[in-house]
């Protein structure tokens, strides 16, 4: 399952734009805290995304502005999910579907047993 996810984020952060990606990876990140509400910097999600910080302000400010996220120095909550998971990109629906088939469940519902 891990190597999947891996290997569908390796194709995603080359296809997909930075909005989509940073919407799939907040979705992810909530999934696996199983929070809505999270401590992250603007550095950190750059690192994470492989993209230059200035990148992400642009992209949050984004989702921001759309009502999906709100972005507070080093907090984010998303406040809509539906509308974050609409603007993500295809690949977080592919690596929770692929998560239930090999484990038997979504990552979101027991994601602290294995992460």
């Amino acid at each position: 399952a891990v190597y999947s996810e891996l290997a569908q984020g390796a194709a995603c952060n080359r296809l997909h734009t930075l909005e989509e990606r940073l919407a799939r990876w907040l979705l992810t990140v909530s999934d696996r805290l199983e929070s809505e509400d999270f401590p992250l910097t603007q550095e950190f999600i750059s690192q994470m995304l492989g993209v230059r910080r200035s990148g992400v302000t642009v992209a949050a400010s984004t989702l921001s502005r759309a009502g999906m996220i709100s972005y507070q120095r080093g907090h984010i909550s998303i406040l809509n999910r539906e509308d974050l998971e609409a603007t993500s990109c295809e690949c977080y629906q592919v690596i929770q579907k692929e998560f239930a088939r090999l484990l038997g469940f979504m990552p979101s519902n027991r994601a602290r047993k294995f992460f």
